[in-house]
């Protein structure tokens, strides 16, 4: 199979780095956020699960399922493969990992915080279930955002030899 050109892999690149940062960036603030932010009132609580979603729906999805894309591309269209340098292997498994846990175990807290805080209304406040959601959003979203750092020093350093 025909491989990327020196234009293209450029170009490759800059698109892998803004989809990386779109993903990193968009953990980092909603972790801040979420251990930040001090809503006071349950129209509050509402905003504040909102933006959180929508840095969720608009930055950390479309950077993750980005740089699957790109990894595809990457694997297919250039000399790097898929699994022929063993740094290589373990961001694939880290990524496919983080984007199930965010889609399946992440997603479901965030956004039903905007579903409890929007049909609770002022009740919100008072609700176990939404400050256990926001507790775990906290603790696995700081998971997620160290783990996502730890792609930056894979990528840089490409640690572990080449495979035989």
């Amino acid at each position: 199979m025909k491989t990327l050109g020196a234009k293209g892999l450029k170009n490759l690149k800059m698109l892998h780095l803004f989809l990386a940062i779109m993903w990193i960036g968009g953990a980092m603030a909603m972790t801040i956020l979420a251990f930040t932010g001090k809503p006071k009132t349950g129209d509050e609580l509402y905003m504040f699960s909102r933006i959180l979603q929508i840095i969720d729906d608009y930055l950390i999805i479309p950077g993750a399922m980005g740089n699957i894309l790109i990894g595809v591309v990457y694997g297919v269209w250039t000399k790097w493969g898929f699994f022929k340098q063993n740094w290589l292997t373990v961001k694939w498994i880290i990524t496919i990992v983080q984007v199930l846990f965010g889609t399946f175990v992440l997603g479901p807290w965030i956004n039903g915080n905007v579903e409890l805080a929007q049909t609770l209304g002022q009740e919100v406040i008072s609700s176990a279930d939404y400050f256990h959601n926001l507790k775990m959003t906290q603790t696995w979203g700081t998971v997620q955002t160290i783990i996502l750092f730890s792609f930056i020093v894979i990528s840089v350093l490409k640690p572990w030899k080449k495979k035989a």
